[in-house]
This record gives structure tokens, sequence and C-alpha cells, in this order.
């Protein structure tokens, strides 16, 4: 549907373990997001027989593969820019056997059966293309997107342009309107189990819970178990969206499937707190789509917004624990002199505003019913 960009990377080989001697600091773009850790093939020490291992088993899928410039080594995954022949490619592995890697493997064959799919049934936006990929070795070699992220951090700062976010929510709004075939991808949250678990948590009140339950059976049509289903990327945005030359590119679709309508754009609200504009047209949307549309998406948005803060609340707690492995991985103090800790206080106290936020209005649709 698309046209493939012409890739813009190094094409000298380089031997292994030695980094390209051009263009060492400027950003790499592909298949996935770049996170700390990224930058130059180093070799040694406990990260270099990771990445050693890693490039072994992309090898053994793709032998003509040659590394260029590590984009990503983190969260159970290498992800690695190269040149495959005269293509430049991105492969991504799993670190580690994939029998040991736990959900870091699920989730890459997951993606592996995503971009299987998309080689017969196109998205309505542009994906990396398929190169290689082997489901049992947890390998993934696509096409390399000439390009830039659309935001490099996972909860964008004030820096992030206007354009960008709205060329990301345009990207969300194509795929939430597409209908893949019948069983190729999951329903992904259960949806009434989540409340429980929340609640049963304490991250909910019982009537926040009460709320959403009566949120969640206003959904559910007369006959049906179940609320309408949505496809969604479902992945984290917009750092999984590259803009290239062609549009926009979207990455990382391993937690796509079918979720409750509005899904994409909860995480896209919960993920811009320096954009008013952009949160309020995701609003206007969720709006357009009718009362059962805007419930849905408050229902996501109370969801979404409960497990961003539990997840900021036990890096808070492992930081307090271990405040050595914060200085370890370079995260201790921003370039403005801001501190980690400092960053994470920050950054739960807006969680807290926009969970009362979305708690309002949940309330305030329960009580219109």
């Amino acid at each position: 549907m698309y046209s493939a960009p012409l890739p813009v990377i190094h094409r000298q080989r380089p031997r292994l373990g030695r980094p390209p001697g051009a263009g060492q600091d400027e950003p790499a773009r592909g298949g996935a997001r770049t996170p700390r850790g990224a930058g130059r093939l180093d070799f040694s020490g406990e990260r270099g027989e990771r990445l050693r291992a890693a490039l072994a088993s992309v090898h053994d899928l793709c032998p003509e593969f040659s590394p260029v410039r590590l984009l990503a080594d983190g969260t159970g995954r290498v992800v690695v820019a190269g040149t495959a022949g005269r293509r430049a490619v991105v492969a991504t592995c799993v670190a580690g056997p994939p029998d040991a890697a736990g959900s870091a493997a699920d989730g890459l064959r997951r993606d592996i059966a995503a971009h299987r799919l998309f080689v017969r049934h196109r998205p309505p936006v542009r994906v990396p293309r398929l190169i290689a990929d082997d489901p049992y070795g947890c390998v993934l070699v696509t096409e390399f997107v000439a390009g830039r992220q659309g935001s490099a951090a996972r909860h964008p700062g004030a820096g992030t342009t206007t354009t960008d976010l709205r060329m990301a929510f345009n990207a969300v709004c194509r795929v939430n309107a597409w209908r893949p075939p019948v069983g190729a991808f999951p329903d992904v949250v259960n949806y009434p189990a989540r409340v429980a678990r929340y609640h049963a948590m304490g991250l909910l009140t019982d009537r926040d819970a009460g709320d959403l339950g009566a949120l969640l059976r206003a959904l559910t049509p007369r006959g049906h178990r179940e609320p309408p289903r949505q496809f969604c990327h479902g992945g984290e945005l917009p750092d999984h969206v590259l803009l290239s030359p062609a549009g926009p590119v979207l990455v990382g679709w391993d937690a796509a499937g079918w979720y409750l309508p509005g899904y994409d754009l909860a995480r896209l609200w919960t993920a811009l707190p320096h954009a008013p504009g952009i949160r309020r047209l995701i609003s206007q949307t969720a709006q357009g789509a009718g009362p059962l549309g805007a419930d849905a998406f408050l229902v996501n948005l109370m969801l979404v917004l409960t497990r961003e803060i539990r997840h900021c609340e036990e890096a808070v707690q492992r930081a307090m624990r271990h405040p050595g492995s914060v200085a370890a991985t370079g995260q201790e103090h921003a370039p403005g002199g801001v501190s980690h800790g400092e960053r994470r206080r920050r950054r739960l106290r807006r969680l807290y505003d926009d969970w009362a936020v979305a708690r309002k209005a949940v309330r305030a649709a329960v009580g219109a019913r």
C-alpha cells in the first residue's frame, strides 16, 4: 500500500564488535523505540556476552546480517540495526534463551505473528516490511525505516511538536477503524477481571469499582456477555510512531488486539500531559462516538491511569530500596539538573491529578445514567 523509503544507513560492513566510523552521534531509527542502552556495539563485560548471544541467534536466521548500531538493550529485548545484503534492516531478538525469556519472548512472538499477517492483510498505516522471522528462536528482522520517532520517551515532554503528536493521533485513528481478519488477534483485556484485581490491590475504592462495573454493564448489549470491541495497537504511544518521509509508521505490535473502544486514545491521552490541545482533540473524538463511545473511553482511561500509577510507584519503591541502581543506569540527574527521584515524583503527581479528573468524569457518567 505504501512505498518503502530509501534506507538511510551507513553501508560499510563493520567488523563484529566495532561501531561504524560515521554518524555515531546521530539517532538511529528502526522497528523499535530507542530506550536507554542504545548506542555503539560494545562487546565487553556481561552486556557484551548477551549481545554476542543475540547476534548469534540473528545470524542463524539471517547469515548475511552485519550489525551496525545497537538500538535498544532493555526490557528483555535486544534491537540492532545493520545490513543484510544490500538492505538496511533492524533485527530484534530476546536477551537470553527464548525458553527463559518469559513475557519478552511471548511478546516478540506476538509481534512476529502480526508482521506475518501484515504481509497479506495490510493495515491502513505503514508498518516495517517483514524480511525474516523465527518464532521459535524469537528473532524478527524487518526493514530499516528512515525517520524520527514521534517521541524518544514514553511520556513526551513539552518539546514535542503539536504536528508530530497530531500525526500520531491520526495514525491511531486509522488503526482503530481497521477490521483485521476474524481470529487474527485476541481479546487482550478482561475488563471485569482487571477492575476486580485493581480493587483487591487497593488501587480502586469500592465506589470506583462499582462505577466502572456499572459502565461496563451499560456498555454490554442485551444478550451478550462482553461489551463491543475495537482493534487497537495497544502499545506505548507515541514513542512507537516513526515519522518517515512517506508518513507515520507504527512499530511494536506485540500488544495489538481487541479492546474496549477508545483504548489507544486513552493511552495517548495519558502520555500527553504537556499537550492540552491534543488531549482536547482526543476527548472530542471520544465524545463524537456517542454516549457508549465516551463511556468506553472513560473506562479505559481510568484503568490505564491506575496501571501507570502502580508502575510509577513500584519504580519509586525500587529506587528507594536500591539507590545505587539509578546511578548505575546514568539517570540520576537529567541534563537540567533534576534528579531521577524528583522526575518520578513530578510524574506521579501529574498521574494522580489526571486520575482525579478521570474519576470525576466516570462518576458524572454514572450519575447521568
